[in-house]
């Protein structure tokens, strides 16, 4: 190994080469502000994958139910509010059974949720990983999130099924459901990346995560309507980017509303904000990450 010119290791490699071939590879903490590097994280496009794939292994090896978790928990929680909410506080749903119009606000929130959770943890969850091989940081919470896909899959299918059986028709504005569902995915990674990379250096993030879900919930119209809100609350909650995918899900599937257009300019330009400032306070940090965790 040798010294580089501005002081990084510089590791020389012979592989198969002539003898006065060199082959170097330099490995050096980020400088300056940058974005994303996708050059690099596609290059590790297969540890990404195996990330991801790991993860949810990991969520169902030796589960009695399997990926039925993954329906349970909005299912139970669609209930809880069908009773509570849409039966005893009369909420109104937009004319619809109120049981689907919580269900199909609950598939983006559980969606954005799960990912920011376990985004969150990624990397104090791999912390043997980061610290003894380089790769590129930010594929973990990528690859915790897609993991959190995987479960809106299978809870995807409960509200075919609602929707068969509350009769409620399908239509061509389903076209836009992944629209509203990278939305919830960026949405997640942006807030995952400032999560994870301040729950390095402290670990009571994680406690703070909870309360952190609850009050943005109630701050999203998942068992409200936004048409109950006026004034000053309309205003604050549109700010809120997860309105936009929560009205605009519960629109591309059941019909209900109007495309949230303005609101939905509004929510990518919030997404655009936390995503960017996540990814500059995430490489900030990362130089920082094997030697703290």
């Amino acid at each position: 190994m040798e010294e580089g010119k501005n002081g990084a290791v510089e590791n020389r490699l012979q592989v198969g080469r002539p003898a006065d071939a060199e082959f170097s590879i330099v490995i050096e903490p980020p400088r300056g502000w940058r974005l994303l590097n996708l050059k690099e994280l596609w290059r590790f496009r297969e540890l990404l994958i195996q990330l991801a794939w790991r993860d949810i292994r990991i969520r169902y090896k030796q589960t009695l139910i399997g990926a039925a978790w993954a329906v349970l928990q909005p299912f139970l929680t669609m209930v809880v509010f069908s009773i509570f909410f849409g039966r005893f506080a009369g909420i109104p749903s937009e004319g619809l059974p109120y049981p689907i119009f919580s269900y199909a606000g609950l598939l983006p929130w559980t969606l954005f949720a799960e990912g920011m959770r376990r985004a969150s943890e990624s990397l104090v969850g791999n912390a043997a990983l980061v610290s003894k091989v380089y790769f590129p940081r930010v594929a973990l919470p990528i690859a915790a999130i897609f993991s959190a896909l995987a479960d809106f899959l299978f809870a995807f299918v409960v509200v075919i099924g609602m929707m068969l059986f509350y009769g409620t028709p399908f239509s061509w504005t389903i076209l836009w459901l992944p629209v509203f569902l990278a939305l919830a995915f960026l949405t997640a990674l942006g807030v995952g990346l400032w999560l994870s990379a301040l729950s390095v250096r402290y670990r009571d993030v994680r406690y703070t995560l909870g309360f952190l879900v609850q009050l943005w919930l109630f701050a999203t119209p998942v068992i409200y309507p936004t048409s109950l809100l006026s004034g000053l609350w309309k205003v604050l909650v549109s700010i809120n980017p997860m309105t936009s995918v929560v009205e605009g899900t519960r629109w591309a599937l059941l019909g209900i509303g109007s495309p949230p257009s303005g609101v939905l300019w509004i929510s990518v330009a919030m997404v655009g904000l936390v995503l960017v400032t996540g990814l500059l306070f995430f490489q900030r940090m990362e130089r920082a990450f094997a030697d703290v965790i």
